[in-house]
């Protein structure tokens, strides 16, 4: 490709990407109803009202779309997998290095976790198919519970169906007008949709910057019946986590609930894998909610709440995701609880994930990559400064077998556009080197 067609291309797509920004402010702006009058018979801005393709969300899709074509580079997203995907997996029919999954430990797939998996379906079935206030209880579901409950060193737990759920349901019960909650700038998705649907009031703070929390608390705290700071354990765009005492502090401070989500940070921090509070010394009663999901070190599916027993107590009652969901399928159930107990009884793989992670992040940084702020623990970003090149460079890569996703705009401001590589206890030290050296000669073309 010459510099002029480089150029075109890349002109081209500023100008798709000016066109996302606008259908994306249009997709978030109130509707205002029309004082016109009724619409006519035929009158096309009325008929579009029932039509899913005049909706700006589509126009989003469909202007991604386009900057893949316009950019001549093929989607890295939606690539069909055979079998079990873990430091390795199969795409069409070939092997590749695998940095596009969160099976930290090694678990997903294990033979001892799927044989706990196929025994329950034999004695449970394949789903509880009601929820469990309805359909009852299964032993393993509560066992489960209980151990999680046992690991962070609180009175109960609670698990549900889905993660992203979790943060939903949990934090739209818990919350409502005349509530604060506050959350830091990159906090997950899930806690922003559990925000929204609450109703209370929604502040950010700057990224894992504890003291400007500190400052906003002290301006508007008295304004507010309850206050919940939602932070996360380790973060999943960034690989880097907060100083949690810190943030305990604060919450003592200005009488305010504090919710970590450790999706990313079970399994991955600390001597044993117990997260951020074995990590930075912190007592278990100094977070309100702890939050996790089972499908990442836990290799199966869904989410929890860990905390003091009316906590739980009020979820397992009242909060819609659970009461009014289907309960967790015992297969999954039984999956992640053998996992669990993998992990507690065999430190070695936490171990490994961490000195992998290190790893990477040592060399990629001595090769002259841009790395960010990850502190090298499962989750390291290699920054190329534009969606083109990300996309790029996925593509360059998985010509030469490794699977990584690029992450670009709208996900990441565009100067921030990445490789997103998801490392594992079960990559050895040859693939960490043979992937940074593949990144090197992508760099030099």
């Amino acid at each position: 490709m010459g510099l002029g067609d480089q150029i075109r291309q890349q002109l081209a797509a500023k100008a798709l990407k000016r066109q996302l920004e606008r259908v994306s402010d249009e997709a978030a702006t109130p509707f205002v109803p029309s004082r016109t009058g009724l619409p006519g018979a035929g009158d096309a801005m009325f008929d579009a009202r029932s039509r899913f393709e005049a909706m700006p969300q589509y126009q989003q899709v469909k202007i991604i779309q386009q900057m893949g074509e316009t950019l001549r580079v093929q989607s890295p997203f939606f690539r069909v997998h055979d079998g079990i995907a873990g430091s390795t997996t199969q795409i069409g029919g070939r092997e590749y290095l695998n940095y596009a999954n969160y099976n930290y430990l090694g678990l997903a797939g294990d033979p001892d976790v799927a044989a706990s998996a196929k025994s329950a379906i034999d004695r449970y079935g394949t789903s509880t198919s009601a929820s469990r206030i309805v359909a009852g209880e299964r032993p393993v579901q509560r066992e489960l519970e209980r151990e999680l409950a046992s690991l962070y060193e609180v009175d109960d737990c609670l698990v549900f169906v889905s993660g992203h759920a979790t943060n939903v349901t949990v934090i739209g019960f818990l919350l409502g007008p005349g509530d604060l909650i506050v959350h830091d700038a990159l906090a997950h998705n899930s806690i922003l949709q559990g925000a929204q649907l609450s109703g209370a009031k929604r502040l950010s703070f700057p990224h894992n910057d504890w003291r400007a929390l500190d400052e906003l608390l002290e301006r508007v705290r008295r304004d507010y019946r309850r206050v919940l700071i939602a932070i996360e354990g380790l973060y999943s765009m960034d690989g880097d986590a907060p100083e949690l005492a810190r943030f305990v502090e604060i919450r003592n401070r200005h009488d305010a609930f504090l919710m970590v989500d450790e999706a990313h940070s079970l399994g991955v921090l600390g001597e044993t894998g117990k997260g951020i509070r074995e990590r930075c010394g912190v007592a278990s009663s100094d977070v309100d909610l702890w939050m996790g999901t089972l499908s990442k070190t836990l290799a199966g599916c869904g989410g929890f709440i860990a905390g003091c027993q009316p906590l739980i107590d009020m979820l397992r009652h009242l909060a819609p995701g659970f009461l009014y969901s289907v309960g967790l399928a015992p297969s999954l159930a039984a999956a992640s609880l053998a996992a669990l107990r993998r992990m507690q009884a065999e430190p070695w793989r936490v171990a490994m994930l961490r000195e992998r992670g290190h790893q990477f992040v040592e060399e990629a940084r001595a090769a002259g990559f841009d790395t960010g702020k990850s502190e090298g623990y499962a989750i390291v970003p290699v920054i190329t400064g534009s969606s083109l090149k990300a996309a790029q460079w996925a593509n360059a890569l998985f010509d030469e077998g490794i699977n990584v996703q690029p992450i670009f705009y709208p996900a990441v401001e565009e100067r921030a556009a990445r490789l997103r590589f998801f490392i594992c206890s079960t990559h050895t030290q040859q693939q960490i080197s043979d992937t940074v050296l593949a990144l090197i000669r992508v760099k030099a073309r």
